[in-house]
């Protein structure tokens, strides 16, 4: 169920406008906002990183952020993976490690390219046993640390950590219909910019029922409940998507592809290191300490 989550919080951010937080320039590859990596410690995540892109070209950065002052923790990730762009283009080979101290909040996010890779069910396992342990203990460098090297070892595929506990490792990931939502994304998109808001509730709704139907279970009430709020979220979503293709400010695509968000590009300055154009769509796994 994580990413139908995901994607509707990615919608209620955008037509809600609850975008709280800039996103800081992409300079290097370990950004630590927060303050609780020493330079020493910095130098030497940064090395570790460098040296798999030089390898492999995959691209994988780390930000530490003090606080997400309210706003969710995997809206704030796309954004940052957008805006970033990690990964080579045409490959989508990139990976974000966002830690936020304040919310005892983190995240993977993984490109389009790495997602067979370092999947879903592979994030968090490093998540809840190589950092989330470490962080417990009060021991931030130590965790990042471990969660860069088990993120690098996957990449390659070395990694041999332990399996998930429980229940965690028999649940059903819904990550083939979610492909297939992203797939029919561009059409609906298209569609939403000629019926507006109309059109967008209608999809919505359906869409609202369809999907707790089948990830959650065949339940009916949450079929009903799903489809009123897809539909009250696709009227305002449609109507949006019809104002931005009259206005042409869409750019090659409305929404959120194509740099559709504040900032837009790479984002990044004067540094030696930036994005390669890498996408990314939702994929990867949070956990909290």
């Amino acid at each position: 169920m994580s990413r139908f989550v995901i994607f509707i919080v990615l919608l209620l951010s955008q037509c809600l406008g609850a975008l709280a937080i800039e996103v800081p320039k992409l300079e290097r590859r370990v950004t630590d906002l927060a303050g609780v990596l020493t330079p020493q410690q910095v130098a030497a995540l940064e090395a570790k990183l460098k040296n798999l892109e030089d390898t492999d070209s995959t691209q994988v950065a780390v930000l530490i952020i003090p606080s997400l002052e309210g706003e969710y923790l995997e809206g704030y990730s796309i954004r940052v993976a957008e805006q970033w762009k990690l990964g080579q283009k045409g490959r989508d080979n990139g990976a974000i490690l966002l830690v936020s101290i304040q919310d005892r909040a983190l995240r993977i996010e993984v490109g389009y390219g790495l997602e067979g890779t370092l999947t879903d069910l592979r994030s968090g396992r490093i998540i809840r046993n190589e950092i989330i342990p470490r962080f417990r203990q009060g021991d931030y460098y130590a965790g990042i640390d471990a969660g860069v090297t088990a993120i690098i070892e996957t990449v390659r595929g070395t990694y041999q950590g332990r399996p998930a506990e429980g229940r965690r490792s028999s649940r059903r990931e819904p990550g083939g219909l979610f492909n297939i939502l992203i797939v029919l994304l561009f059409p609906l998109l298209w569609i939403l910019s000629v019926t507006g808001k109309w059109g967008g509730g209608i999809i919505g709704a359906g869409a609202g029922m369809l999907l707790p139907y089948t990830l959650i279970g065949q339940s009916l009430v949450l079929a009903l409940i799903g489809g009123v709020v897809g539909g009250l979220l696709g009227m305002v979503f449609g109507a949006m998507v019809r104002a931005g293709a009259r206005s042409g400010g869409t750019r090659g695509g409305p929404f959120f592809w194509g740099g559709g968000f504040p900032g837009g590009g790479g984002g990044f300055g004067g540094g030696g290191f930036s994005g390669g154009g890498g996408g990314f769509g939702g994929g990867g796994s949070s956990g909290r300490w």
